[in-house]
């Protein structure tokens, strides 16, 4: 999962968000939708957080966002009730990025977060106006409904892959949970460059133990596939708690899977979250960190990495046209990627035995974390590919 960070802004933010909002990100890119972007100056510091305009039309708004400060910070558009609207994480100290959404009429804060911690310091924006968005282009709507029926095929086949799981919890048998663990997860893998719009269910079915956030009990709050991970591999024991957390997995799954048809999945938000994902990879799946007690890092891995490239291909055929050779660089590095996973499958082509992690060294973990690094980078370019003016 996207890790959680200390004093959260929002857990809970998609589905009420994503109404209102349609959000890209990108480094460099220029908004090109029609009618031109707001744009607004936010300047960041330790202490503060300046904004160059607090009223602003409806429609496409960009934050061109600078460090000045000597923490990485993080920059949020918000909601007064603290449900995200966007977002741009991990700015350096010294270093310059921008934020690109499209909001409606309404009253909003943009917050900086140094050290990326807190609650952030904030500004309050007022937005007026109708903020019509701009015309999409049909093909988009068609990759948006093809990725729907994507997360819900992958939905529909994790409830009895988990149910296997699950069922082997609640028998007090180890070895068979054990076994069935990695098979059980790579769906939901699979899915979450748009797990934000699956609303809460991220949190309960994929949250690690750092996770939790401040007045959270371990016990009590802890719950999903790697609260149980803990359990089989660390304490190698399934106790009555075990087995009614196996019980609420299979239950929450169940919502999960009742929610992608609802969930609001936008072209950029499939954009924005595979490259958020490969982040997430690069930063903290590859140092060993998501499967800390089962070593099954590369099977989440190459589902994320799946999961990212199908929504890339349902993308292309706009982002190509708008962007070509940004579409050859993606093709390009989607394709070394696939190659150097590869070197730690142990089964067959379609197989999803992989290397135990732990057995993988120093020098081979920086080199999958300079292949998702070089594929990251124009992936930050996607989502502004897609919505660019002809």
């Amino acid at each position: 999962m996207r890790p959680v960070r200390p004093a959260r802004l929002s857990v809970v933010t998609a589905v009420a968000t994503a109404a209102a909002l349609t959000a890209v990100t990108g480094c460099t890119e220029k908004s090109d939708a029609k009618g031109g972007a707001n744009s607004v100056s936010v300047t960041a510091t330790d202490d503060s957080c300046q904004v160059s305009k607090k009223e602003l039309s409806a429609g496409h708004v960009e934050l061109a966002i600078e460090n000045k400060g000597s923490k990485v910070t993080e920059v949020y558009i918000l909601f007064p009730d603290d449900r995200i609207v966007s977002e741009r994480e991990n700015i350096g100290p010294g270093t310059k990025q921008k934020l690109t959404a499209e909001v409606k009429a309404g009253a909003y804060e943009i917050a900086c977060k140094p050290g990326m911690k807190g609650d952030g310091i904030r500004q309050k924006i007022t937005v007026t106006g109708g903020g019509k968005a701009a015309k999409r282009d049909p093909r988009l709507d068609k990759a948006v409904a093809a990725y729907r029926e994507y997360a819900q095929e992958q939905a529909d086949a994790t409830l009895p892959k988990t149910k296997v799981f699950t069922d082997a919890v609640r028998k007090g048998d180890l070895a068979a949970a054990k076994k069935a663990y990695a098979d059980s997860r790579i769906g939901w893998e699979r899915t979450e460059p748009v797990a934000e719009s699956f609303g809460d269910i991220d949190p309960k079915v994929d949250l690690r133990e750092d996770g939790l956030e401040d007045g959270q009990d371990l016990e009590k709050d802890w719950t999903g596939w790697h609260r149980l991970e803990r359990a089989l591999w660390q304490d190698k024991k399934i106790g009555k708690r075990e087995k009614e957390l196996a019980t609420l997995l299979d239950k929450d799954l169940l919502d999960w899977q009742k929610r992608v048809g609802k969930a609001v999945i936008t072209p950029t938000s499939m954009a924005n979250g595979a490259k958020e994902l490969l982040d997430e990879v690069a930063t903290g799946k590859v140092t060993g960190e998501e499967e800390r007690y089962s070593h099954t890092d590369l099977v989440d891995f190459k589902a994320n990495v799946e999961g990212a490239e199908k929504s890339y291909e349902l993308l292309k055929p706009v982002a190509a046209e708008n962007d070509p050779k940004l579409a050859e660089e993606l093709d390009k590095q989607f394709a070394a990627l696939d190659k150097l996973l590869e070197k730690y499958r142990e089964g067959g082509k379609d197989s999803y035995d992989f290397v135990s992690y732990d057995k993988v060294g120093k020098a081979d973990r920086k080199e999958l974390q300079d292949g998702v690094n070089a594929l990251a980078e124009p992936l930050s370019k996607l989502a502004a590919a897609v919505v660019k003016s002809k």
